[in-house]
């Protein structure tokens, strides 16, 4: 298995640049993992592939403006942070920093932000890999004022409603990028489910750097994947276990559900989700067998990221490539704000 297996080619005009509105009348690809055949439908009708006693699991993790930007306090030179994960020490934040090679140990930044909401300064105070930093920020809780929702690096055309890169059920703050299989979700389509007798259950995981990076190395074995943390709480993981002894489905919403239950999954001594408080790092590749997730509702993946592989685990490599070269040809839309595939 090399990295190149989860390569493909996609005309960037398929790349979507901004969403759709209403969010359900995207499109949504259905593939049958028994018999390999595909369809096409509108994100709206995903009820006529669910049924009474399914359970959906959903990542209610909320994007923070996570996008800072300020001045060295000593040159002026312009300075970007996109903060990733919160330290347990307070105010202490692991950070995306440009331009990274000339923000050592000590730099310290003035932060630039709205008018009244005072003098923000973050200082570096470790290095942990090329590019990233640990800072600390002199007020934490006047980061929200000043900060704005990172968008993808992919995603060029500016975003007018900021509240249309967070699903409608965002609850817990902690992410740098929307968990964006979700994104299609209307509260008036997740009523409609639920009235069919769909269970809605939710889970947190907090996105962060991986999203941003590829896989760089031949060998996606050898990939190192960052760590996010995620919960599972005793409810959500006492009816997933329920679902499941009773032989009813249980339907993960994008990659970051699929994670965070397979971790807690493979923390428990049943294999079934246990509740789970902490970082996952788990790297899901073909030949993983899933204890969780008996089908996958997700977006279309960056060529070679560590989220097509996981769904190349799950639906089999020949399957995605077939269901993204078909994709491609039906000219469907791409990436955080594009369309959404049903794994079943």
């Amino acid at each position: 298995m090399k990295t190149a297996d989860f390569d493909y080619s996609l005309p960037p005009e398929l790349i979507a640049q901004t969403p759709l509105e209403p969010r359900d009348s995207s499109r949504l690809l259905i593939l049958n993992r028994t018999d390999g055949s595909i369809k096409h439908h509108r994100f709206f009708e995903i009820g006529d592939y669910l049924r009474d006693g399914d359970v959906l699991v959903m990542n209610n993790s909320r994007v923070i403006p996570a996008r800072l930007f300020g001045k060295k306090a000593d040159t002026g030179a312009v300075v970007e942070i996109l903060l990733l994960r919160r330290s347990l020490q307070p105010g202490v934040w692991e950070a995306l920093v440009r331009p990274g090679r000339k923000l050592p140990v000590g730099t310290r930044i003035n932060l630039v932000g709205a008018a009244g909401s005072g003098e923000i300064t973050a200082e570096v105070c470790a290095v942990l890999a090329d590019g990233i930093r640990e800072v600390i920020f002199s007020n934490e809780t006047a980061l929200w004022e000043i900060g704005v929702i990172p968008l993808p690096p992919y995603i060029h055309a500016p975003l007018a409603d900021p509240k249309r890169y967070q699903t409608v059920y965002a609850k817990d703050e902690g992410s740098a990028a929307a968990p964006t299989a979700g994104l299609h979700f209307t509260p008036q389509l997740l009523e409609a489910l639920k009235g069919k007798g769909v269970q809605c259950l939710y889970t947190t995981l907090h996105i962060g750097l991986d999203t941003f990076r590829p896989v760089s190395v031949e060998n996606p074995a050898e990939h190192h994947i960052h760590r996010e943390y995620g919960v599972v709480s005793e409810d959500t993981a006492a009816r997933i276990s329920l679902a499941k002894s009773e032989g009813r489905r249980v339907i993960c919403v994008g990659t970051t559900s699929v994670r965070v239950l397979e971790h807690a999954a493979a923390q428990s001594k049943t294999g079934l989700p246990a509740p789970f408080a902490g970082w996952v790092d788990l790297l899901i590749l073909p030949g993983y067998r899933f204890k969780a997730a008996d089908a996958m509702l997700t977006n279309f993946h960056l060529p070679r990221s560590t989220l097509v592989m996981m769904v190349s685990a799950f639906a089999g490599t020949d399957a995605i490539k077939k269901a993204y070269a078909e994709a491609v040809r039906e000219k469907y839309r791409f990436y955080s704000f594009g369309d959404a595939m049903l794994i079943l």
